[in-house]
C-alpha cells in the first residue's frame, strides 16, 4: 500500500499546530509588550520649566522622543500635522496636555496618565484634545477593526485571478475594478453609515481602494512568479503578519522593534496610517504611506503583466504528430 497518503495526513497533522502556533505569536505577543518605544511627544513652555519636563520624559530610557516647541500655538500645529501624538504646555496653572485621540486613544490615555503621574497629586492637569476621534467611533475600535476586512479583501480578489486563470491587462483590470468597487463600498458603510471616518468622502474611498489594490495585486503578483505557493506567502504578509503589525488599534511606536516597523512595510499597516492621515488630519504625514502602497502595487501589476510562469503539467502541450502517409 502506498504510503503517500499517510505522509500526507501526517504532514497536516503537525503543519496545523504550528500555524496556530504562528499566528499566537503574530497576534498576541505584539499586544502583550505594547509600550511607548520612541513615541514623538511635545514639551512647550518656559524654558527651566520645559527642560525639567523633557527631562523627566527622558528618563524613561527609550520611551519618548521629546520635541521642543516655543509655545502652544506650535505644539498644536505639530499634533495637527502629525509631527507628536500630544505635547505638555507648562503654564502657572499647571500642565497644560494637548493630545489627539483621533491619531490614537490609546496614545492619549497613556500621556494623561504619564503626565498626572508626574506631577503633585493636588496640581490639576488639563486637557484638550487638538484633534478628536469622531462621536461614532470614540475610542478607534471601528477603524481598528477595518483592517483585517480590507486585508481579507485583497486577499480574495489576487486569489479569484490567479484561481481563474487570468493573466496580463485582463488580470491588472480586474483586480483595479474590484478594488475600486470595494473602496467604495467600504466608504459608504464607514463614512456614511457608521460615521467613523469624517474626511473627505472620495480621497477615503480612493485610500481603500489603493490598499486593497495593494494587497491584491501583491498576492497575484507572487503567485504569478510563484505559482500556488505565491497565495501561501501573501497571506502570511498581508492577513497574519500585516493585521497584527499595523498598529493600527493602538500605534506603530507601541509595538514591540522592530515590529512596528515592518506593519508600516505592508500595505495593511501603511493603508491604516494613510486612512487617519486623510480622515483626520487634512492628509498630514501621508507620503511614506502612499509611497509603500504604490510600490506594492507596481510591483504586483508588473508581476501579473510580465511573469512568464512555467505551465503545469496539466496545461503541457503534446508536440504535432506527423501526418502518417497513405498509399
Amino acid at each position: 500500500m502506498s504510503t503517500a497518503p499517510n505522509r500526507r495526513a501526517v504532514a497536516v497533522i503537525l503543519l496545523i499546530p504550528l500555524m496556530v502556533t504562528l499566528a499566537l505569536w503574530a497576534f498576541a505577543w505584539p499586544a502583550a509588550r505594547i509600550a511607548p518605544r520612541d513615541l514623538p511627544v511635545g514639551v512647550a513652555g518656559p524654558a527651566s520649566a520645559a527642560q525639567q519636563l523633557e527631562q523627566r520624559f527622558e528618563q524613561r530610557d527609550g520611551a519618548f522622543d521629546v520635541h521642543r516647541f516655543d509655545d502652544e500655538a506650535a505644539a498644536s500645529t505639530a499634533i495637527e500635522d502629525r509631527t507628536v501624538y500630544g505635547a505638555v504646555v507648562v503654564t502657572p496653572q499647571g500642565p497644560h496636555l494637548l493630545t489627539a485621540s483621533a491619531a490614537s486613544p490609546v496614545v492619549s490615555q497613556l500621556l494623561r496618565e504619564a503626565v498626572t503621574a508626574s506631577v503633585p497629586e493636588d496640581t490639576p492637569v488639563r486637557v484638550t484634545d487638538v484633534v478628536a476621534a469622531p462621536p461614532g467611533d470614540p475610542r478607534g475600535s471601528a477603524l481598528g477593526a477595518s483592517v483585517l476586512p480590507l486585508a481579507l479583501a485583497g486577499m480574495a480578489a489576487g486569489t479569484v485571478v490567479t484561481l481563474m486563470g487570468l493573466r496580463g491587462a485582463r488580470a491588472a483590470v480586474t483586480l483595479i475594478g474590484a478594488a475600486a468597487l470595494v473602496g467604495l463600498a467600504a466608504t459608504a458603510v464607514a463614512h456614511s453609515w457608521l460615521g467613523v471616518v469624517t474626511g473627505d468622502w472620495w480621497t477615503e474611498a480612493g485610500v481603500l481602494a489603493l490598499t486593497v489594490l495593494a494587497i491584491g495585486s501583491a498576492v497575484a503578483g507572487l503567485a504569478a512568479l510563484f505559482g500556488p505557493r505565491g497565495i501561501g506567502l501573501g497571506a502570511l504578509l498581508m492577513v497574519l503578519l500585516g493585521n497584527p503589525f499595523s498598529g493600527v488599534t493602538s500605534a506603530p511606536e507601541l509595538l514591540p522593534e522592530p515590529v512596528g516597523a515592518i506593519g508600516q512595510w505592508l500595505p495593511p499597516g501603511a493603508g491604516g496610517s494613510l486612512l487617519r492621515s486623510v480622515a483626520f488630519f487634512d492628509g498630514s504625514a501621508a507620503g511614506a504611506a502612499v509611497l509603500t502602497l504604490s510600490l506594492w502595487t507596481l510591483f504586483g501589476l508588473a508581476a501579473v503583466l510580465f511573469a512568464r510562469r512555467a505551465p503545469r503539467p496539466a496545461e503541457r502541450v503534446e508536440p504535432a504528430r506527423e501526418p502518417a502517409l497513405t498509399g
